[in-house]
């Protein structure tokens, strides 16, 4: 498993709402149930995923693209993207940031992100 970032609001996420949200957000797809499903995204002629439901959403990025996705449906829903260590995700005047207490870190253009694709982080 990798490093983990929750998707986070002071109201609960309901399912019926993150199903309207991401049916409404070109490119995102909400598959299975209630009780258990995913979000992914396509680019190209592919599907990729993007973050896991259980009652909750998080996400197990593996490339800028996939933060970027989780980025922009957090803001969409309204809510805070968390890493494991505290640290939180977003977008800022169209970059994809990270912010750690006072450091912060820009991935880059979400435009740009999104358009390049799912290009995995090497090791």
């Amino acid at each position: 498993m990798g490093y983990e970032l929750r998707v986070e609001r002071d109201a609960p996420l309901a399912y019926a709402e993150l199903a309207s949200v991401v049916s409404a957000q070109a490119g995102l797809e909400l598959r299975g149930s209630h009780e258990a499903g995913e979000v992914v995204a396509r680019h190209g002629d592919s599907v990729h995923h993007v973050a896991t439901w259980s009652g909750r959403l998080v996400g197990t990025p593996g490339s800028d693209w996939q933060v970027a996705q989780l980025a922009r449906l957090t803001d969409v829903i309204g809510a805070r993207l968390i890493g494991e260590d505290g640290e939180s995700y977003g977008i800022r005047n169209g970059v994809v940031e990270q912010i750690n207490g006072s450091s912060s870190y820009e991935f880059g253009k979400l435009e740009e992100i999104i358009e390049a694709g799912p290009t995995e982080w090497s090791a």
